[in-house]
């Protein structure tokens, strides 16, 4: 077969081999022909052996840079994966269910609940497992820019639009064009904002400032808001019929004090992610200092609390963080009452699931006291995920002193 043809096969049995054609008749009509056939280079006889050389570097180079490229974007799809959104309480996983059906289809999606509770992560999933993932991901706070500046940025200018517009620039809408734009916080969107977002959900353009002709992109929008938009609405100060555009579908995200099982399954996540960035290695919490965590409220959410543990791993100087370190970031009520474990009679004189409750509460004690209160190691012995074990010691409220 001919060169041209060879080339045609490597492509089909693997498009990204970089091709170098080497041809003692190259001419412009081949060498087009060459180019269209995926061949990254052309090289005519005679040549120098350092030129192949030169070629073949660049050739391994540009191999090497698509390789990396893959790679980063398979991190980034498994970084926003909804297996490793984290919790396991049954809203989360209802929520993840919604999210899996609307990933894949074209939609607006308002993403409600309170401030740090997870939004943008939410948004980000939907976007890395949409048709879109290759596309950009551009996320704008709709209450960090005063009004005068959040039209330019979602919609950019022309030359001369307003004093010191000295150039053309490109909006957050055009730098998203056929990927997603994330609108944080829609609720704090100016009504002149409003006006010109719903034209672009609408029609899919839109008019840069100072501009007379439209802008057209293909967009997937987005919001998310801690505030009831239809209160806002009701009050005036949010679009109706804008509103129900952004709505098509909406996710909400419970409070964390509404998902408290997931917390240990939060702290570990947060540590094992503390550790690889600082280097440190820090197993967990203390018996007490997890119950605390727990029994805590957590007004700011998972920020909050990814925001506590940071600090708790900066001060901590042991493997496992006390109620002492936690004591500094978080008001804690101490139980200063009898503890729910302390000596009562036999288990023969005990109904039947009080005597299982009271033989799993000492086994845990037993083996929490054996591993020198490693909660890793107790709940590997007793064949419990680190989830679990954390429960039970909620559940039998087994303090540090029941195994030190």
């Amino acid at each position: 077969m001919s060169g041209l043809e060879v080339l045609q096969k490597v492509k089909e049995k693997e498009k990204d081999i970089p091709v170098i054609m080497i041809t003692a008749y190259a001419t412009v009509d081949m060498s087009i022909q060459a180019l269209r056939k995926g061949a990254y280079d052309m090289l005519t006889k005679p040549f120098e052996p350092e030129e192949l050389i030169y070629r073949v570097k660049n050739a391994l180079q540009q191999s090497h840079l698509l390789e990396e490229n893959r790679e980063l974007r398979k991190e980034l799809q498994g970084k926003f994966h909804f297996d490793n959104i984290i919790g396991t309480s049954e809203g989360i996983k209802a929520i993840l269910g919604k999210v899996e059906k609307v990933a894949v289809r074209d939609t607006s999606v308002l993403i409600t609940g309170e401030s740090g509770s997870g939004k943008e992560l939410i948004a980000q999933a939907i976007h890395y497992n949409s048709p879109r993932h290759e596309r950009k991901f551009v996320a704008i706070n709709c209450g960090a820019l005063p009004e005068t500046l959040l039209e330019s940025e979602l919609f950019g200018y022309k030359k001369g639009a307003f004093t010191g517009a000295k150039e053309s620039r490109q909006g957050l809408l055009e730098a998203a064009d056929g990927g997603t734009l994330f609108l944080d916080e829609v609720g704090n969107l100016p009504m002149n904002v409003q006006k010109t977002l719903l034209r672009f959900l609408q029609e899919k353009e839109f008019l840069r400032l100072g501009d007379t002709s439209p802008t057209r992109v293909d967009v997937r929008v987005l919001s998310a808001t801690n505030t009831d938009l239809k209160q806002a609405v009701k009050s005036g100060v949010f679009r109706e019929d804008l509103y129900y555009r952004l709505n098509v579908v909406n996710i909400h995200l419970p409070s964390l004090r509404e998902r408290k099982d997931d917390i240990p399954l939060l702290a570990a996540h947060f540590i094992h992610l503390q550790n690889q960035k600082f280097g440190t290695l820090v197993k967990g919490f203390e018996v007490d200092a997890m119950r605390a965590l727990c029994d805590f409220d957590w007004p700011g959410n998972i920020r909050q609390l990814r925001n506590v543990i940071e600090a708790c791993m900066a001060m901590a100087g042991d493997d496992y963080i006390c109620s002492e370190t936690l004591d500094q970031f978080i008001e804690i009520e101490h139980d200063t009452g009898p503890s729910a474990t302390a000596p009562a009679a036999g288990l023969g004189d005990l109904p039947f699931n009080a005597a299982l409750d009271r033989f799993e509460s000492d086994l845990l004690k037993g083996l929490l006291k054996k591993h020198g209160g490693a909660i890793d190691a107790a709940a590997r012995e007793a064949g419990m995920n680190m989830a679990t074990m954390y429960r039970k010691i909620k559940k039998y409220n087994i303090k540090k002193e029941d195994y030190s």
